[in-house]
């Protein structure tokens, strides 16, 4: 047996583990093709490793992401009596397993936190559309990281849905802070300015709060002069006390950093 595998399968589990990341080192630093062969084995005959192994390897397993493991993550992800369906997950993120999609739908609804946690960050890395539906439920979620992490993927996943899905929550606030949904509709722009420029002039003040946040994500030079109308003259409160004016000063600043951050990169290229 190559040793490079050998040394997945013989030892203590403390000597197995540290044989694993000088393989995943490697692979990742010298795209040392033994070490990559040896990862990708133990992919594929995953029922027959540690599942620490297993876990370990997928939080990098775009270090030896390969089209021919996509059968075998499939399966573990769907294997309860292995119980690493949160990294299967992870690794179907990492190496593009689209088919992965209908299975990590199904992960939503599972008892552990850490495989609903990895299935909405995989279906929003996989950026598929046909996941909005079971994702827009989550936004109404009882648990304040399910709301992020499924507006987080819907932002990513784009589209018409996914942004009317994020403006609905934005419209009616089923919880006060929605500093996340915020942040996602930031991310359809330049469609999105009209909207939220329409919604810092609306009668209520937890509107304009929100939009004045979600306007300085956007780090659109269009969106200043609404930034700094609030600023002077808007003295409204949420039902948190936070103050529309102060939320607009933010918001500047934010729209300063990320024209910075922008031209730093610009001048690097």
């Amino acid at each position: 047996m190559n040793p490079d595998l050998a040394g997945l399968r013989t030892g203590d589990l403390d000597t197995r583990e540290e044989h694993l990341y000088r393989l995943l080192d490697r692979a990742r630093d010298h795209d040392d093709p033994s070490a990559i062969a040896a990862l990708r084995a133990m992919v594929r005959d995953y029922p027959d490793y540690h599942r620490s192994l297993f876990t370990r390897a997928m939080n990098q397993a775009a270090v030896f992401a390969d089209p021919g493991l996509r059968g075998p993550l499939l399966d573990a992800l769907a294997d309860t009596r292995y119980n690493c369906q949160a990294w299967a997950a992870m690794g179907c993120a990492a190496m593009g397993v689209r088919e992965a999609v209908p299975h990590l739908v199904d992960l939503l609804d599972h008892p552990q936190w850490i495989a609903v946690d990895e299935a909405i960050k995989a279906l929003g890395v996989l950026g598929d559309v046909s996941a909005v539906p079971a994702l827009r439920p989550l936004l109404g979620d009882g648990a304040e990281w399910v709301r992020q992490r499924a507006a987080d993927a819907l932002a990513r996943i784009g589209g018409p849905e996914a942004l009317e899905a994020l403006w609905d929550e934005f419209e009616h606030r089923r919880f006060p802070r929605i500093g996340y949904i915020a942040s996602g509709l930031a991310l359809f722009t330049p469609d999105i300015i009209p909207r939220l420029v329409e919604a810092a002039a609306d009668r209520d003040p937890n509107r304009r709060y929100w939009a004045a946040v979600a306007l300085g994500s956007t780090g659109d030079e269009r969106v200043v002069p609404t930034l700094e109308r609030l600023q002077a003259e808007d003295r409204g409160a949420t039902v948190f006390d936070g103050e529309v004016r102060v939320a607009a000063k933010k918001a500047l600043r934010t729209v300063r950093r990320i024209q910075a951050a922008v031209a730093a990169r610009a001048g690097q290229a």
